[in-house]
């Protein structure tokens, strides 16, 4: 288990997120504030689910989760169970790019607004990353991820 997920979505409240989280990684989910190690099942993931400021405002940290889940198709599922959009990173070192993850389990990338405040993180002005965007042209690093402008894959659940 070496694997730490970073995700956000788009008005979910933290109590629906962990009986979701479960059914998505078909593992039992354990509230970090409850996570005893020395009790904990081989199988469980550990994860940190709270709200912060700003667009995408619920939050999920995934600990521990096992080297055979992976994550593309688990937070499509989990996007598909709450009929919400997710987030997650993309592979550019760009803080504001993101992966969009919508319930239908199509994934593009996004630009945000981020802000650092004593609360987080704050993401505002979603926008799509695109070639229109001066942006997101020439020598940018949105040329360096697998998701480059405009970049759309549909149905990544199924995948």
């Amino acid at each position: 288990m070496t694997e730490l997920w970073n995700w956000r979505i788009d008005r979910a409240r933290p109590v629906e997120v962990y009986p979701a989280l479960a059914e998505a990684l078909g593992r039992v989910v354990m509230p970090l504030a409850v996570a005893d190690p020395a009790r904990l099942p081989a199988y469980a993931v550990v994860c940190d689910v709270w709200q912060a400021p700003g667009e995408f405002a619920t939050v999920v940290d995934c600990y521990g989760v096992p080297e055979q889940l992976a994550e593309h198709p688990s937070i499509a599922a989990l996007a598909r169970i709450l009929g919400r959009n997710c987030l997650l990173r993309d592979d550019t070192l760009d803080a504001g790019r993101h992966l969009l993850v919508t319930p239908d389990g199509t994934v593009r990338p996004v630009h945000f607004d981020v802000r650092d405040t004593d609360d987080g993180e704050v993401l505002s002005r979603q926008r799509l990353c695109t070639l229109a965007d001066p942006g997101c042209r020439g020598w940018s690093q949105c040329h360096r991820s697998r998701w480059a402008p405009d970049t759309v894959a549909p149905a990544l659940a199924a995948a």
